[in-house]
């Protein structure tokens, strides 16, 4: 949680967060998702920083999942806390989903 209080503090005042603050804190996020909607059909992508698989139903095990998302860190963390919708990010092409059940707008902001 200190690290996404880190990064929304230099995001607010207008400074670049430290790479590993913003590593920490999509990671922090998507365990927190992960808790928040456990399941294994949507493949949730912030990369380099890591994924998760959230929501039950089909349960994927090899290959490319029937639903992906996947977006940049800056976006992720603003989903996460509010500071974007999905609608916004959606229109503006920040984020990819394809896939059943890839609307997480209903999901976010988490914080």
């Amino acid at each position: 949680m200190a690290a996404l209080r880190s990064w929304r503090e230099a995001v607010e005042s207008g400074d670049e967060p430290a790479r590993a603050v913003v590593l920490t804190a999509v990671r922090f996020t998507l365990e927190e998702l992960g808790i928040l909607h456990p399941g294994r059909s949507v493949e949730v992508r912030v990369p380099p920083a890591g994924a998760v698989q959230i929501l039950p139903g089909t349960t994927h095990r090899r290959g490319t999942p029937p639903a992906v998302v996947e977006t940049d860190a800056a976006t992720w963390l603003s989903l996460a806390c509010g500071l974007l919708t999905w609608d916004e990010a959606m229109a503006g092409s920040r984020v990819s989903a394809s896939g059943e059940r890839t609307d997480l707008g209903p999901l976010l902001p988490l914080v």
